[in-house]
């Protein structure tokens, strides 16, 4: 059976984007290779700490904490084949949400795809057309050009969020709000469970 390099697992709250404030069961797989200065989990770039852990590992471990969604990240989830996780998952009635950059070709059975697109490596447009979700980090002013641009890659149906580098944040969310009033399909993601001291 397929087994993935895990970073870590836990139960907790997503604290971004669309379904913020729900209950999910992260699986953090390791393995990056796109180096953003401002990575809140840089531990995650290295598979040389993590754990290999077969899908019905990682199937039971969420089926353990009665959990209604997986959300599967990184790192950079992408570089694996997700899809025998994600079928194993919707098996047991698992939905399944998905957080990358796009700069992989997407892979799995998911019902959420959040993509968040770095600067330090472009994504693929044809993965950016399988968003549900685009959050871009703000950083500095350029970045609400560079939004713009990934917005026109993503389906109309597809939501779209401006979120503060969580060390500059208090110095973005005026600007951010500003921005988010002159051009109102976009919304504010916060990162809330760092509010909250939570995972």
């Amino acid at each position: 059976m397929e087994s993935y390099k895990v970073m870590e697992t836990f139960y907790s709250i997503q604290g971004e984007g669309y379904h913020t404030g729900k209950s999910a069961f992260f699986i953090r797989l390791s393995g990056c290779d796109i180096g953003c200065s401002w990575c809140d989990v840089k531990e995650s770039w290295d598979t040389e700490n993590s754990s290999l852990k077969s899908v019905e590992e990682l199937v039971s471990e969420a089926v353990l904490y009665k959990a209604q969604r997986v959300i599967i990240t990184g790192g950079e989830p992408t570089m694996y084949d997700l899809l025998p996780l994600t079928n194993a998952l919707k098996a047991v009635n698992i939905q399944t949400h998905l957080e990358t950059s796009g700069v992989y070709k997407i892979t799995g059975s998911w019902d959420w795809v959040c993509i968040s697109p770095k600067k330090f490596k472009a994504p693929l447009v044809s993965e950016m057309q399988k968003a549900d979700e685009l959050k871009i980090i703000v950083v500095n002013k350029s970045d609400y050009s560079w939004a713009q641009e990934h917005a026109e890659n993503v389906e109309a149906n597809c939501k779209l969020f401006l979120q503060p580098e969580w060390d500059k944040s208090s110095n973005a969310i005026e600007g951010i709000a500003e921005y988010v009033k002159d051009f109102p399909n976009w919304r504010i993601s916060l990162q809330t469970h760092k509010y909250m001291n939570i995972r």
